[in-house]
């Protein structure tokens, strides 16, 4: 019996310099024919393989050609290339042949019925058709005009559909001889299609999900601007769909707006997803090679055993002062955000890598709110505290170029007086300071003008430090108060009802979020005490969600995924949540004491904390354990050849390269002096070339051990055309 250390001995993905091919950084496809024996492919030939439903991988470099889609269908594995190449394997590792269309075009998708018939779309309005496997294809476009076709999918041999850019959708009934376009809701680029026995769904840029159960196609309201990238699943009220900054969701118990969120891990952009049944799913990115897995529908997702996340705060502008959040993410542009550092108004079009200074507010010494209306962007308004002077709220109609004081009133030195109704963004709210006679302002001319629309009508009310609206509701406002307390009001800000009562008159509310997927729910970090409190029932009852370690400060609930809640502190951490704020853990955010004043999650990829040091951006780093990863690092050999383990001696870690001039059935395995199996290397069909291995030793004890490749033309390995060892010395 062989005895393995799969959890322990563990070879590293590693990088390949430009003499040996640079790794792509992640996938564009992922499949499997079994649920068992999985396969991903990514560009610059970057493909991955497991064959125990993803605990474990290999890696492979096949060529430089970029995998765009990959299928599989029982033994049979097809994706897809450049220049009008198909790519035929099988399940487990074997050889990989190269066959052509006939027409040198981008390939984006293919799709197979069965183990022979299939097909494929790309570029230029080309579809293609395969009959004996995906060895001939024929030309199948008829119908279709000249345009970029992103996905095709078959539901039988005769039905089939495919879709591309500016909505466009065509559809056969007759098995690909030809196509009729259909009249689609929406001229956004359409990505991805599934098509089910009782209907189908496509996907796009924008939030785009279109349904088609009767023959006609209805635009699903999915309430994101994010891409829905991917889409997948058993049946058309068994959906699930995938995008954005690593958003899943699904439609499962009728939930036809795919509220159903998924517990997952990842903070980069979702590209692909495969169900294979109801439980057992994968998804890839294209930015990282970690897979995440699920086998339990959804309910939760995984990153592969061993895989290490490393979530890091990195400053994208430093010599930032601020006490509260100026950021305010583009309301027409997904990638771009503006930020506001005391009086300077700066810009991110790459969704906040680099940021140029864009305007200079003229008045005022510090920004404490900032928006740009989503009624014309050349409309800025800022609540901006003076040193020497009264606060006051300013605009700009001309893109900060010139501003004017709108009406000036002493509010909180905590949080944010202003906030605007974004289920109606030519209105504004502004709260000052409770002083004699005063109240809450109302402005409905986007800035231009505020009203006092009522006198506060309790002596209670301090100096208000944030408020918000509530999504589809904007008569029901949420406010916090210097002293902890919470208010609600149900008419429009005219009168306010207490909620939560604290008894610490130092206790700050200096910010509070909701989400527009549940309406429901709040959040409110407490200062000067570590409480996080949310709300269930649209604010009439606090509970606290949490007790973390330092006190709070900015909050926010991802906007496209509200699984994700992030809450900062008066000191080094963010606090993150992943299940919608059941629990929490810290990511180190810089120096204390440090003010994790602002926080915009405007998608899993997309985090911003801006704080009175710097205003920084999440970045999630994917460390993939592989259980080997193999690359042809120079041109094919010419003769059989094992290479000196080097260093040697080593600890823990050495690299192993080996050469075989054909291809074969090759095993390399690591023995101690007895004789005993220490790890299986290298098992199974391999092409000719040279392969380098990793090897991390870190659980073997010091000693001397020999490793040993044996090369066989039967997978037998009985009558071996190459067999050598050679010794090898692990330090402790």
């Amino acid at each position: 019996m062989k005895k393995l250390l799969p959890v322990f001995l563990i070879f590293l993905l590693h990088t390949i310099d430009s003499t040996g091919q640079l790794l792509a950084r992640g996938f564009n496809s992922i499949h499997t024919p079994d649920g068992i024996n999985i396969i991903a492919v990514g560009d610059s030939g970057l493909i991955f393989r497991s064959s125990d439903r993803g605990n474990t991988w290999s890696g492979f470099i096949h060529g430089s050609d970029n995998f765009r889609s990959v299928y599989s269908f029982n033994n049979d594995v097809w994706f897809t290339g450049n220049n009008g190449n198909v790519y035929k394997t099988q399940r487990t590792v074997s050889p990989i042949y190269q066959y052509y269309t006939g027409t040198s075009f981008l390939i984006n998708s293919i799709h197979f019925v069965n183990s022979n018939t299939g097909f494929v779309c790309g570029n230029g309005g080309e579809v293609f058709k395969t009959t004996d496997g995906g060895i001939n294809w024929s030309n199948s476009n008829s119908g279709i005009s000249n345009i970029d076709l992103n996905s095709i999918s078959f539901v039988d041999e005769s039905r089939g559909v495919v879709v591309g850019k500016s909505g466009s959708i065509f559809l056969t009934t007759d098995g690909g001889n030809s196509w009729v376009q259909n009249a689609s809701s929406t001229n956004r680029n359409l990505l991805d299609v599934k098509y089910y026995s009782d209907g189908i769904y496509a996907t796009g840029e924008h939030g785009t999900l279109l349904s088609n159960d009767s023959g006609k196609w209805n635009a699903v309201n999915t309430q994101t601007d994010s891409d829905i990238r991917g889409v997948t699943g058993i049946s058309y009220g068994n959906t699930h769909i995938c995008g954005g900054g690593g958003f899943i969701r699904n439609n499962l118990s009728g939930r036809i707006n795919f509220k159903n969120f998924e517990t997952n891990p990842m903070f980069a952009n979702l590209v692909d997803i495969f169900y294979y049944n109801d439980y057992l799913g994968f998804a890839v990115s294209n930015l990282n090679k970690a897979i995440i897995i699920t086998s339990n529908g959804g309910a939760t997702w995984d990153l592969p055993p061993g895989t290490q996340v490393n979530l890091n705060w990195v400053v994208k502008l430093p010599n930032v002062l601020c006490r509260s959040n100026t950021i305010c993410k583009h309301p027409l542009d997904n990638n771009s955000a503006f930020a506001v550092d005391r009086k300077k108004v700066f810009l991110s079009r790459n969704k906040g890598e680099n940021w140029t200074q864009i305007a200079t507010i003229s008045i005022g010494t510090r920004a404490r709110s900032f928006y740009v209306s989503p009624l014309d962007t050349n409309i800025l308004i800022a609540a901006m505290e003076i040193t020497d002077s009264t606060d006051c709220i300013v605009r700009s109609t001309n893109y900060g170029s010139t501003w004017t004081k709108i009406i000036a009133k002493e509010f909180s030195s905590y949080g944010q007086p202003l906030e605007m109704d974004q289920n109606n963004p030519i209105e504004f709210y502004f709260a000052p300071v409770n002083v004699s006679s005063e109240g809450m302002y109302k402005s409905t001319n986007s800035g231009a003008t505020f009203s006092l629309i009522s006198v506060y009508n309790s002596d209670t009310i301090n100096a208000p430090n944030d408020l918000i609206v509530t999504w589809d509701s904007s008569e029901v406002l949420i406010m916090g108060d210097e002293g902890g307390d919470i208010w609600k009001s149900t008419n429009s800000a005219i009168t306010w009802k207490i909620v939560k009562q604290e008894t610490y008159p130092f206790y700050l509310v200096p910010s509070i979020c909701n989400t527009l997927f549940d309406k429901s729910f709040f959040l409110a970090p407490l200062s000067w005490i570590y409480n996080v409190y949310k709300s269930t029932n649209y604010g009439d009852n606090w509970s606290i969600i949490s007790i973390n370690t330092e006190e709070g400060w900015g909050s926010d609930i991802c906007h496209e995924d509200p699984t994700v809640v992030l809450t900062g502190s008066f000191g080094t951490q963010v606090f993150f949540s992943t299940n919608g704020g059941e629990n929490f853990f810290e990511t180190n955010a810089g120096f204390s004491p440090e003010v994790n004043a602002g926080i915009m999650a405007a998608g899993r990829d997309f985090i911003l904390n801006i704080t009175n040091r710097n205003l920084r951006k999440l970045s999630a780093e994917y460390t993939v354990l592989t259980s080997v990863f193999e690359n042809t690092v120079s041109s094919l050999p010419t003769e059989f050849k094992l290479s000196q383990n080097y260093p040697n001696p080593f600890n823990p870690s050495t690299k192993i390269n080996f050469s075989i001039p054909n291809s074969g059935f090759v095993s390399l395995k690591v023995y101690d002096m007895l004789g005993r199996e220490a790890a299986d290397l290298v098992g199974g069909f391999r092409n000719g070339g040279t392969y380098e291995i990793d090897f991390d030793a870190s659980q073997l004890a010091a000693g001397s051990y020999f490793y040993k490749l044996v090369v066989s033309s039967s997978n037998t390995l009985v009558a071996n055309d190459f067999s050598i060892s050679k010794k090898m010395i692990l330090l402790k």
